[in-house]
């Protein structure tokens, strides 16, 4: 497995097809919504003409790179067909994501459940702590591994009691989550 640490962020690090897409809507660095989201439809219409074997030629997982594109853009559905055929962490990680934003964290739990513990996760642990020591008094204790379930939770509570703290922690976990992951799917093998 590839060692991965925690990255900042650049999305030319892909190929110059990937920067395109990502540059339509915040260059891989834009907050997603914790639920829903739109994309503006020149993202989409980039990513419908385009596909993951030519994207994502000389990546780890082309078409797991491919349904955390589609996530980053806010497409659920199309996500989910991507990655419920990828039968390895990463599709199991991506669709834990994609069911929590629908949100369904009982379908999220079962798919975390199926990643055990994942290569992303000491880099998430680091970069999530770092996160909430910007927000005091946020009730999400990040601790030496990553706890994707508590995170669930934390996303939970956050939609259902929305305060403003709370959810841009969230978001901006989650953020650093899907860079980690895209990185791992997206970036050539050495």
């Amino acid at each position: 497995m590839r060692q991965l640490e925690l990255i900042l962020f650049d999305a030319t690090r892909y190929g110059e097809a990937v920067r395109r897409i990502l540059a339509l809507d915040g260059d891989g660095v834009r907050p997603m919504p914790l639920e829903g989201g739109e994309a503006p439809g020149e993202a989409l219409k980039a990513m419908r003409e385009a596909n993951a074997a030519g994207l994502f030629a000389q990546s780890h997982s082309a078409d797991a790179a491919m349904g955390g594109l589609w996530l980053y853009f806010s497409q659920l559905d199309e996500a989910h067909g991507i990655v419920q055929r990828v039968p390895s962490q990463e599709g199991s990680f991506w669709h834990g994501i994609m069911h929590r934003r629908e949100p369904d964290a009982g379908n999220a739990a079962y798919w975390f459940r199926r990643v055990g513990r994942h290569a992303c996760f000491p880099a998430l642990a680091e970069a999530a702590a770092e996160i909430v020591e910007r927000y005091p008094g946020l009730k999400f204790v990040v601790r030496s591994e990553w706890d994707p379930f508590e995170f669930i939770d934390f996303c939970e509570e956050s939609r259902r009691a929305p305060r403003p703290a709370a959810m841009r922690a969230a978001m901006e976990i989650q953020l650093a989550e899907w860079q980690l992951l895209f990185d791992f799917c997206a970036r050539p093998v050495d």
